[in-house]
C-alpha cells in the first residue's frame, strides 16, 4: 500500500532524534523522536492522514508505527529510512 501512496499528500513524522533531525530531513516532515511519541497521541491523531513514520534504518520507525497502530491509528505506514522517504517525496 505504502508504493501506491502519494507521499505529497501525506504527513511524515520523522522519530529521530533532534541532534539527528536536524543534521538532514525530509523537506515538511515533523519530528517527533521515538520516546516522545506516547505524549504526542493527541496531536498525532488530529494531524490527518495518511502517516509515513521515518527514521534512521527503519527501527524506530517499525516501532512507532506498531504502537500507533495498538493506539488505534490504521492510516500510519512505515516509511523506513528518512532518505528513502525524501526521495519518494521529491519525485
Amino acid at each position: 500500500k505504502l508504493n501506491n501512496m502519494n507521499f505529497k499528500d501525506a504527513v511524515i513524522i520523522d522519530v529521530r532524534t533532534q541532534g539527528e533531525f536536524s543534521m538532514g530531513n525530509v523537506n515538511g516532515s515533523i519530528n517527533i523522536p521515538l520516546d516522545t511519541i506516547p505524549n504526542r497521541l493527541d496531536e498525532i491523531r488530529n494531524m490527518g492522514k495518511p502517516i509515513v513514520v521515518c527514521c534512521a534504518s527503519g527501527g524506530r520507525s517499525n516501532a512507532a508505527c506498531q504502537w500507533l497502530n495498538a493506539q488505534g491509528l490504521t492510516d500510519v505506514f512505515d516509511g523506513g529510512p528518512w532518505t528513502i522517504v525524501d526521495a519518494q517525496v521529491r519525485n
